[in-house]
């Protein structure tokens, strides 16, 4: 057996395979999960703290005055050049609000 060389199969500690899906697991947290929240925390308060007279956009476009508010419903003015026209919107479909003095 003088030219055979015999290989053994290494087995490394578990370590060596647990540090890296940590780290892997670590860049998602910082990179992905946790912005998601931060910006869920912050869509959640906003629809919150809506109230009469605030100007929103909604999920489907739709600009308009908030003139009613219920506990998950907003009653807005997405008025016309003849008047006024309400319509109600869940208020888990407003995206975000129009700062005043903003552009539509």
């Amino acid at each position: 057996m003088d030219g055979v060389v015999l290989m053994q199969a290494q087995g490394g500690s578990p370590f060596e395979f647990l540090f890296p899906m940590a780290l892997i697991f670590l860049i998602f947290y910082f990179l992905l999960i946790r912005p998601q929240q931060k910006r869920q925390k912050e869509q959640e308060a906003m629809l919150k703290a809506i109230s009469k007279g605030d100007r929103v956009v909604t999920t489907g476009g739709l600009h308009g005055e908030v003139i009613g508010t219920a506990e998950d419903v907003l009653t807005l003015d997405i008025g016309t050049q003849k008047g006024q026209l309400k319509v109600k919107v869940e208020r888990s479909r407003v995206e975000r609000k129009i700062e005043k003095g903003g552009s539509e």
